[in-house]
């Protein structure tokens, strides 16, 4: 970890200070990549076994998850799990539909009524990861949101147990959701099976999901091909940005921090106060308890890359927090909801010493599928909208047309664009 005085330091020095991880992003895994995409594209479900085989040392008669699986899974979950699983779909049921988009009409002129109307997007590829821990809670925050969008076909990829089955608990989370088509296949294999289709897997017009470099990887080059799947977002390592005044906890802060540093060693977590006292008393909270996580080998490597720094006033940290686009940005300040109105990019805000991100991570109500990277200075979290089509609708009856066609004529031919400008000429000429 590093304490920085930032009134002390140059632009560059700044620059530096807010800089990521470096990327996992190398040349040659970008192009072992490309050669899973094409193998996957080629071979379809033959190669989707073999790669199965090379990376998961599983072989898998079945790709597809049957039901006598999907029975196991329900039967065997904990019960205070999957309890917990239902109470937090409730609230994720609640937060989407109250921030679903709703379809309009208006007449923008006499006789000139215009709309738009949602449209499910048909078939959506939901990739939920299963590396050094499985996340139901990422099948819930995917799942959900789409069986509100009302897309016709769901598809879940998560890859398998060294014994060939799915983790239960994503079984169990995906069921909840009335998914039924969950494929044991992970990493960029997965994406490639969702963006090309195979024997088994369906073609995905769009693609969901964080994972590792390998997943991002994938997303990002199926999404740039000609007829590749859209995708939802930038989505890399995990980041947390916390702002405290010098009333905050420094065991809250410290534990906010290891949250997100155990996700993995590229994990990025920076702290900004206009306390050093309580840079200090952060820093020693941290290297207490980073001694007593299971994860800790994983989260000491992540804080190779923490900042902790010292600001002169408050402002400059928002400023600061704004500039970076922190994946979730921890607000402790004794009037949190004050400071809402200074912030312009965050992909979530926890405002206020009880809300740590962990609960957006799980129950509170809002999705944890962010931007990371700096990308929420231009996407947002997935919602309801993600999963549909906004389609805007226009109807003209021949007054609307007399009422804005001289305006389209006008502007049609300062662009030289005769045809379009004829396009509305030769329905004036039949309306005179």
């Amino acid at each position: 970890m590093k304490t920085l005085d930032w009134a002390t330091l140059t632009n560059e020095e700044r620059t530096a200070a807010l800089a990521r991880p470096p990327s996992n992003s190398s040349e040659e895994r970008i192009a072992a990549v490309q050669r899973i995409l094409a193998q996957v594209r080629a071979d379809g479900d033959t190669a989707l076994r073999a790669l199965t085989r090379r990376f998961d040392n599983v072989e898998l008669d079945a790709l597809a998850v049957g039901e006598a699986e999907f029975a196991a899974a329900d039967a065997g979950i904990d019960a205070a799990l999957k309890a917990a699983m239902i109470e937090a779909r409730e609230r994720l049921i609640a937060w989407h539909r109250a921030g679903a988009p709703t379809e309009f009409e208006i007449d923008t002129a006499p006789g000139v009524r215009c709309g738009r109307v949602l449209r499910a997007i048909d078939t959506v590829g939901l990739y939920v990861p299963a590396g050094s821990a499985p996340l139901p809670s990422t099948a819930l925050m995917l799942g959900v949101p789409a069986e509100i969008a009302g897309c016709r076909e769901v598809v879940v990829c998560t890859p398998p147990r060294a014994d060939g089955t799915a983790d239960p608990a994503v079984l169990v989370a995906a069921r909840l959701c009335g998914i039924t088509r969950v494929f044991k296949i992970g990493g960029a294999q997965a994406i490639a099976a969702m963006a090309f289709g195979t024997e088994s897997v369906p073609r995905c017009d769009k693609l969901f999901g964080p994972g590792n470099a390998w997943v991002m990887l994938a997303k990002s080059q199926v999404t740039a091909l000609p007829d590749g799947p859209a995708i939802d977002m930038p989505a890399g390592p995990s980041e947390v940005l916390v702002v405290a005044d010098a009333g905050a906890n420094p065991a809250f802060i410290a534990s906010d921090l290891l949250a997100q540093a155990e996700h993995g060693p590229d994990s990025q977590v920076v702290f900004i106060t206009d306390s050093a006292a309580l840079v200090a008393a952060v820093r020693a909270e941290v290297e207490a308890q980073v001694a007593r996580l299971p994860r800790e080998a994983i989260a000491v490597k992540a804080l190779d890359f923490a900042r902790l720094i010292v600001v002169p006033t408050l402002d400059e940290a928002f400023a600061i927090s704004n500039a970076y686009g922190p994946e979730h940005l921890i607000v402790q300040l004794r009037d949190p909801r004050a400071a809402l109105p200074k912030i312009t990019c965050a992909g979530s805000i926890f405002l206020g010493d009880y809300a740590p991100e962990s609960l957006g991570d799980y129950c509170s109500g809002t999705n944890h599928v962010l931007p990371t990277g700096g990308a929420a200075r231009a996407w947002s979290g997935v919602s309801v909208a993600s999963f549909q089509r906004s389609i805007s609708v226009q109807q003209v009856s021949r007054e609307g047309l007399r009422t804005i066609g001289p305006c389209a004529l006008t502007l049609a031919r300062a662009e030289s664009l005769e045809a379009h400008a004829q396009a509305v000429v030769k329905r004036l000429e039949a309306t005179a």
